[in-house]
């Protein structure tokens, strides 16, 4: 399988899915902190795919977002099935080496903080 839009994001270009290079753009604006590019995004989402799929898709960013929020804020484990099921996937987009890179942040935070 193809899963550069997920590792590449907006570079990724054309996924195959409508709309696609303007809806990656929008996800990733969603959690940059340049307020110009997210309302050049949701402009070209409203303006390509109407207000109605704006609203949608801001939801949809949010819902994610909430749902990763509240699983990692609670300890939430991986459960085995979907463990095994997804050892692959998560080899090939690299997702495996988030938690590592998290410690690595909290700890030059504490150090940070401590100092």
């Amino acid at each position: 399988m193809d899963y550069s839009a997920i590792i590449g994001g907006a570079a990724a270009g054309d996924t195959g899915v409508e709309h696609g290079v303007i809806l990656i753009e929008l996800a990733e604006a969603i959690l940059d902190t340049d307020d110009a590019r997210l309302e050049t995004a949701r402009l070209a989402v409203a303006e390509r795919m109407g207000a109605s799929a704006l609203v949608d898709s801001v939801a949809v960013a949010a819902l994610f977002n909430g749902i990763d929020r509240i699983a990692d804020a609670t300890g939430a484990p991986l459960e085995q099935t979907k463990a095994d099921a997804t050892v692959e996937l998560r080899s090939e987009i690299g997702i495996n080496v988030f938690g590592d890179q998290k410690e690595a942040l909290e700890a030059a935070e504490g150090k940070s903080a401590a100092e």
